[in-house]
């Protein structure tokens, strides 16, 4: 059974990002609310949420005292149109002083990310990256998968990757590398006889003793190495060892080598960008065009490109590439680990607290820095072509979108373009176990972070929605 449900957009809808919000109140009214919390405010760092009349958070800001910062909200002109509307929009304020201006720094991007405020820019796309993990279990072999998520399990993490298929990607042919094993513990506990990736050699078979656990050791220190960096020593202790077999006459074993050797060859030959002197960095590079931007991501580990990234965050068209790449990088660096470089396309504002900010938090030297010429401005020049390919794209699937869209008004004659459409699929086996699915587009295409999955546990129909 397919469904599906239109949102219109009507006067109680939240209107579109790029759409300039009226302000409700008087802007000399908005700023006396503001000049009442100036009275009380002190001289020490901290962080300031602007409230509307509706109790929705307008924006955060940080501030090293807060006191002169809200200081300058109180005055009428002088703004531009963006602060002018969300001064005159303001009704109430909420304060949390800080130890550092650093720590303020930190908890801005934190609140911006959950709240969401409508005058600051917000990173839309927030999910968390794979990685691979070597899991360290001192009860069985260890074992290589992709883990996403908290990082609270024992053993090494590599990444972070771009995305799912990176990861699969890479440990497919790690697998065939270093023979590691990728079965569930139960699967290994209940093993009796090797599965099949022993069979086309993808394991090296510890579950079943096909392998002594200090050779299996070996083959994990071996993996552990180059996922580390160290892929050249890897190749030629791997390179060494095959001549040695063959030397011996023991062919088979050689083989085996040559087989791992290749498996590590298409791992490296499946980059696009390996840098030579660049051994653990991230590089942003933004592209704005026609009131939109796009920040390209590109990770590099191990000496290795390990993917990239697309982000179209929302911004107001009165920030410059600059400002939006500096509010960007702070909420990308919440919840995620911070390499040792970091390469930017735009020189940003306060790169130096926002290096002391990441230090502190990383707990070891963190470098920002725009490269000016050699391979690490290769790098931003090769993210900024992406950037803006991307950008483009994603401007011209727009139009097709907004043109579909129109045709869907006309055909069923709305007042307004449809601003939220669901699709509803449901399935069962039998007449049991139903479930249901439910896909989501919008002007911009179709929104996956939205899809969601039900479980059926009553079909009895109780009322209904109006939705138009």
């Amino acid at each position: 059974m397919l469904v599906w449900r239109l949102n219109e957009l009507n006067k109680t809808d939240t209107p579109p990002d790029n759409e300039e919000e009226k302000a409700v109140s008087d802007p000399q009214r908005g700023a006396d609310v503001i000049k009442s919390f100036v009275k009380t405010l002190p001289n020490k760092p901290g962080v300031y949420r602007m409230f509307n009349d509706k109790g929705d958070v307008l924006y955060v800001g940080k501030a090293r005292s807060l006191k002169n910062r809200v200081t300058n909200y109180t005055r009428i002109g002088g703004h531009t149109n963006r602060i002018a509307a969300m001064i005159s929009n303001t009704v109430s304020m909420e304060f949390v002083t800080t130890g550092s201006e650093a720590e303020a720094l930190l908890l801005e991007a934190n609140l911006i990310k959950k709240l969401k405020p409508r005058y600051n820019v917000v990173l839309r796309d927030d999910k968390s990256f794979p990685f691979i993990l070597i899991a360290d279990d001192e009860e069985r072999a260890a074992l290589m998968i992709k883990h996403r998520g908290a990082r609270n399990k024992k053993g090494k993490y590599y990444g972070p990757f771009a995305s799912a298929g990176a990861v699969n990607r890479t440990i497919s042919a790690l697998q065939k590398a270093f023979l590691l094993r990728s079965c569930t513990d139960s699967a290994y506990d209940n093993r009796t006889r090797p599965c099949l990736l022993f069979q086309i050699k993808r394991c090296a078979g510890p579950c079943t003793g096909e392998i002594s656990k200090d050779d299996y050791q070996e083959l994990v220190n071996e993996a552990n190495g180059f996922l580390s960096g160290k892929s050249n020593d890897i190749r030629a202790e791997l390179a060494l060892a095959m001549d040695k077999a063959s030397g011996e006459l023991d062919f088979e074993r050689a083989a085996v080598y040559r087989d791992r050797i290749s498996a590590l060859a298409q791992v490296l030959a499946n980059q696009d960008i390996n840098p030579q002197n660049v051994s653990e960095a991230d590089v942003f590079s933004v592209f704005q065009q026609g009131g939109q931007t796009c920040i390209q991501v590109f990770f590099f580990r191990a000496g290795q490109n390990w993917g990239n990234h697309s982000y179209f965050p929302r911004a107001d068209k009165s920030f410059d590439e600059g400002g939006v790449l500096g509010a960007f990088i702070t909420q990308f660096y919440d919840d995620r680990p911070i390499p040792k470089l970091i390469f930017l396309s735009h020189q940003i504002e306060e790169c130096e607290l926002l290096e002391s900010a990441f230090t502190s938090k990383a707990d070891r030297r963190i470098h920002i820095e725009v490269p000016q010429r050699g391979e690490r401005k290769a790098l931003v020049d090769h993210a900024t072509t992406n950037a803006r390919e991307a950008l483009g794209r994603k401007m011209a699937n727009s139009q097709s979108q907004t043109k579909l869209l129109e045709g869907m008004k006309k055909l069923f004659d709305l007042p307004h373009l449809p601003r939220r459409i669901e699709v509803y699929d449901n399935s069962h086996i039998s007449g049991t176990n139903a479930v249901g699915g439910m896909i989501v587009a919008g002007p911009e295409g179709f929104l996956k972070n939205q899809y969601r999955k039900f479980n059926i546990k009553d079909t009895t129909i109780t009322g209904g929605d109006d939705y138009g």
